[in-house]
């Protein structure tokens, strides 16, 4: 007697499967990347650390028997500076980003102004060009 066994294999490998998974969760969290927000993390993090060393400092000096004591108020301190300070944390990432972009292109429009006049003195076609431009802006009246 003749049997036939068909088996199902599967197609791609599982591990294949979740490295590609992977790559494209990686992929998202690059295009969705918010600097903002990392740098107000980045800023809160070190804020408590800075108070987490000088909560130890103050608590270091307590001696064993207030050892629960010194643990909580750690904690305290590192939940409530977490909590209280990040938003405004947020915020001055946000106002900081917000102006070395603008200082940044301050910096490139003086570099273009500096490499139009660097070739206007040596160009007296765009010397013309910039002195036709200054006059018909200074006839214009101004709203």
């Amino acid at each position: 007697m003749t049997s036939f066994v068909h088996r199902e294999y599967a197609m791609e490998h599982s591990g294949v499967v979740r490295a590609e998974q992977a790559a494209e969760a990686f992929s998202h969290a690059v295009k969705n990347f918010n600097g903002t927000r990392a740098t107000a993390t980045l800023l809160l993090a070190a804020v408590v650390a800075a108070l987490m060393v000088v909560a130890n400092q103050v608590v270091g000096t307590w001696n064993e028997s207030h050892l629960m004591a010194a643990w909580i108020t750690l904690w305290t301190v590192a939940f409530a500076a977490i909590g209280l300070l990040a938003s405004p944390l947020l915020h001055m990432a946000q106002s900081l980003r917000k102006g070395l972009k603008a200082w940044n292109e301050r910096r490139r429009l003086a570099a273009a102004d500096q490499r139009l006049w660097s070739v206007a003195l040596t160009d007296a076609r765009v010397m013309a060009d910039i002195s036709r431009a200054m006059a018909s802006s200074a006839e214009r009246p101004s709203l």
